[in-house]
């Protein structure tokens, strides 16, 4: 059924040129940060030894911005920078700080008394103490902090994707996303190797003599600087004057990225962004196209509109729970439960539920409530409990909206308690968890079951022909052989990717179809 598996070595050398691109502009991200950061941190880190009264302050400060999540913190700075390398330099600056402050104060109020008693004795002022006595002697120290965050923001920096600053986190996400070991340690190697090689590098500077180590600080600040501008090496984007933002999965899928380029020819300048700050890039004119989904609510929200798929790279697809087998023997009451929502959701219900969560932020268990309520399927939770079923989710608004209704069908109409664990993260998180038996069952589509999951060949995909029951009927059988896993009845609407503009600039340009779209940017 599978084509023959490709290597990791094979893998990392068809994304040769990818994976460079991808490297340079993760160490420019780090050391564009990294040098902001020492600008800054070693100044305060003086000061603070000087004015000790403000040393707990200062430290306080930064040791609260490091506790940040590294996700809130780089959305916390969307809405002030947009999306693209300023958000992304701003979060790894702030996290880099603490160290470098910490170790520069340390490193000076460590100085002994003595030196500084004799160094003032022979006719030193406060800034030739400074400069000649107590740096000189606090570096191995201060190096210690830069040390610490560099291999600090190298880990971080893994994040930068999530907002379209590039770096080796495009091949960690997108090999989440598509159920790809290959593609995560493509990233993943990388990162951990610079990790390793510029914590090796200070550590060596660490030990060098004071004599030797004046001398690297005169030319420390150049090597930072080229380093930084490792990030604006030429990339292999296209000069078009539209920009569009696709998602790690997307880039990486024949009914994504690969299919437009494949069916269409399509060339367009591409950043590769998270969904979750995809659509409002769009809407505040800093993306013109986005690869979204059909039934998302942001549609409606951000007024877009979708562009007609003339050619069908994006075939129609169910949604479906899938669960382990194992689980529908030990709940016997689960498979009719879950059916119960089979043909309950169509196109239109599922964007205006998405619509409610994702843009009104109501809470995904009042808009699940809500909806079974209308289709006269709630029922009271049930008190009695015999077992418990673990039900898993993807990290989106529908996910969770179906996540919460499968938990109240289960509560109101079996006797057993559900474990949520939701926000998983993408497909391989996912699946993984469900083939691991850690958790019974999750909802899932059959175009992603098809091509993230089964990977069957060229010839197997074409001879579906793009139908949704055909690729449902394949599906479950393959599933059910291959990994005891059976696929319930279809919840009615189709989940399929689709390209996406801003309603007004579609109209202004004269953009109807993704061939409109291909043929403007041919007369760019």
């Amino acid at each position: 059924m599978n084509e023959p598996q490709q290597t990791l070595w094979n893998y990392m050398s068809q994304q040769a040129d990818k994976l460079l691109i991808q490297t340079l502009q993760h160490i420019g991200l780090t050391f564009i940060s990294l040098s902001i950061a020492t600008l800054v941190g070693l100044p305060l880190g003086i000061l603070i030894a000087r004015k000790e009264s403000l040393s707990g302050p200062v430290l306080g400060v930064a040791g609260i911005l490091q506790t940040i999540p590294s996700i809130a913190l780089l959305g916390f700075m969307i809405p002030l920078l947009g999306i693209g390398i300023k958000p992304a330099i701003v979060a790894l600056f702030l996290y880099a700080l603490l160290p470098i402050i910490r170790n520069t104060y340390t490193g000076i109020t460590g100085v002994d008394a003595h030196v500084k008693e004799a160094a003032v004795a022979v006719g030193l002022n406060r800034w030739q103490l400074l400069l000649q006595v107590e740096l000189p002697l606090a570096m191995p120290v201060i190096l210690a902090g830069i040390r610490t965050a560099t291999v600090i923001n190298v880990g971080v920096a893994t994040l930068a994707s999530y907002i379209a600053a590039g770096g080796l986190g495009e091949f960690i996400f997108g090999g989440i996303s598509l159920n790809n070991t290959h593609m995560i340690l493509t990233g993943a190697i990388p990162a951990a190797l610079l990790a390793l090689l510029f914590d090796f590098s200070l550590s060596r500077l660490q030990k060098l003599s004071v004599k030797k180590l004046r001398k690297i600080a005169v030319t420390a600040p150049l090597l930072f600087a080229l380093l930084s501008l490792l990030y604006f090496v030429p990339n292999t984007a296209y000069g078009s004057k539209l920009t569009a933002g696709f998602t790690p999965e997307f880039m990486g899928r024949q009914d994504g990225n690969i299919g437009l380029e494949k069916i269409y020819g399509l060339k367009i300048h591409t950043v590769v962004i998270n969904d979750a700050v995809m659509y409002k890039a769009a809407y505040e004119k800093q993306l013109d196209v986005i690869s979204g989904y059909s039934t998302d609510g942001r549609l409606k929200a951000y007024n877009l509109v979708i562009l007609k798929d003339d050619k069908g790279v994006f075939p129609p697809y169910y949604a479906a729970p899938i669960v382990r087998n194992e689980s529908l023997i030990k709940f016997p009451d689960l498979e009719k439960t879950l059916n119960l929502l089979a043909g309950k959701i169509d196109d239109s219900v599922m964007t205006e539920l998405n619509y409610q969560v994702d843009y009104l932020h109501r809470s995904p268990d009042k808009v699940a409530e809500a909806f079974l309520k209308s289709q006269g399927l709630w029922k009271e939770d049930r008190s009695k409990k015999t077992g418990v079923v673990r039900l898993g989710s993807k990290i989106f608004g529908e996910q969770y909206i179906l996540a919460s209704i499968y938990s109240q069908l289960i509560r109101g109409y079996t006797n057993y308690e559900v474990a949520t664990k939701t926000g998983l993260g993408g497909t391989k998180i996912c699946f993984d968890a469900l083939v691991n038996d850690q958790i019974d069952f999750y909802p899932e589509y059959t175009g992603t079951g098809l091509l993230a999951i089964l990977q069957p060949s060229r010839g197997t995909i074409d001879s579906l022909g793009g139908d949704k029951d055909k690729t449902f009927a394949y599906v479950k059988n393959a599933f059910k052989k291959s990994y005891g896993i059976t696929w319930l009845d279809p919840i009615g609407f189709n989940n399929t990717y689709a390209l996406m503009m801003r309603q007004a600039q579609a109209n202004a340009l004269a953009i109807k179809t993704i061939s409109d779209l291909k043929q403007y940017l041919e007369r760019k």
